[in-house]
Formats: C-alpha cells, sequence, structure tokens
C-alpha cells in the first residue's frame, strides 16, 4: 500500500466537499492519534504466545531513535515503543508495555536478534514474574525476517512525511499508524479486515460519533 500525505488527505477531502488545511489534518494527527490507539486496543483479538520482537531506526528532529516492535509468528502486531536508548532497561520497558496490552499473551518463546541487551532483559522479566520461568529467548535470525519486512510500512510511510520534528509529534503518529495497521491486518474481533464500513462506525462509536 503507497504511503498517502496530509496534502492527498486534503484533495481527498475536497473531493468530498470538505475544505480542510493540511496543516488541520496534521493537527489532529498530533492530539488524536494516541487516544484512537489507546481505545481500540480492547478491540483486539488475543495474540498467540510466540513473540517476534525487533528494533528499527527512526529520525527525530534529525537524531536517530529506536522504534522498538513486536509480532507474534503469523504477523499480528503486539506493540511499539520508541526510546533514546538501545540496552536491557529500554528492552525490559517494552516487555512491559507489551505485556499489559489485554490482547497480548504472555509468551512461550521470545525470538530476537543477536543484541545483548535481550539476555539479561529477558531474564529481568522471568525472574520478575512478567514472563513464565518456562519462557525461552531464541535469537534465530531467519524467524525475524517477517518482522524486518513488517517495519517497512512504518518505515516508509515515516520518510514519506519526511520523519519527525520533534518526540511529542513522533508518537502519536507512529501510535495511529500501528493501531490502523492492526486494523487492516484483520486484528479486530468480530470485524473483517475487508470490512470497512464496519471499522469506520466502531471508531465513530469509541468517539461518540455514531447516529
Amino acid at each position: 500500500m503507497s504511503a498517502i500525505s496530509y496534502r492527498d488527505l486534503k484533495e481527498i477531502a475536497a473531493e468530498r466537499g470538505l475544505e480542510i488545511e493540511r496543516s488541520t489534518i496534521c493537527r489532529w494527527v498530533h492530539e488524536y492519534g494516541s487516544q484512537i490507539a489507546k481505545r481500540l486496543r480492547p478491540h483486539f483479538r488475543q495474540t498467540c504466545a510466540s513473540w517476534r520482537l525487533d528494533e528499527t531506526l527512526v529520525k527525530i528532529k534529525g537524531r536517530w531513535y529506536y522504534l522498538y516492535r513486536a509480532i507474534d509468528k503469523y504477523g499480528n502486531t503486539l506493540d511499539w515503543m520508541l526510546s533514546r536508548q538501545q540496552n536491557a532497561k529500554a528492552a525490559m520497558r517494552f516487555f512491559k508495555k507489551a505485556i499489559a496490552q489485554p490482547y497480548v499473551k504472555s509468551p512461550r518463546v521470545v525470538n530476537v536478534d543477536k543484541h545483548a541487551s535481550f539476555p539479561p532483559a529477558h531474564q529481568k522479566a522471568k525472574d520478575e514474574g512478567l514472563f513464565s520461568s518456562q519462557c525461552k529467548l531464541r535469537r534465530v535470525k531467519y524467524l525475524n525476517n517477517r518482522i524486518e519486512n513488517d517495519h517497512k510500512a512504518v518505515k516508509r510511510k515515516s520518510r514519506f512525511r519526511q520523519w519527525y520534528q520533534s518526540l511529542s509529534t513522533a508518537r502519536p503518529t507512529i501510535d495511529i499508524m500501528e493501531a490502523m495497521r492492526m486494523v487492516q491486518k484483520g486484528q479486530l474481533r468480530y470485524i473483517k479486515k475487508q470490512n470497512i464500513c464496519a471499522q469506520n462506525q466502531l471508531i465513530d462509536k469509541l468517539f461518540g460519533l455514531a447516529a
């Protein structure tokens, strides 16, 4: 799917008789992006217990940040998190954030890359009872091919917007991109990914816009 710019959205709105400035759409994303993601989370169906975790880089105000992302073995998104650092503390923060989501199963196995931060973070997660004592950490590169491919959509859209000007605008923009990708993947309970009308109706309902 090709990336759509705010200018494209302005033109789409104009075709439907709505005059909306590009800057207005941008402000809506910054103001409501994280809220939409938060309100959608309880409506996602449960993922499986085999995690694929990886980090990719995004540029914010000229500086590279780590975007931690995880999917399950079927490609369903689990969670995401921006971090200035790539270390065991950041990995542990991501584990805590992901496991707190209502649709995320406690992992049976977590597959990661070869970065040295993951083994101590994984052990700490088990020691603190965040993960089961039976949870395994695997470092098999080919198993992470799927999430490396999954990164591409987020990075393509981020580059298309010429990256981000601040952390405060990057977070809601990434939140809404990731949440809507989950919708497009068909992760909503009881709503098929092809049923765009039902998806729109749910979002309207979450914001009290339903007729």
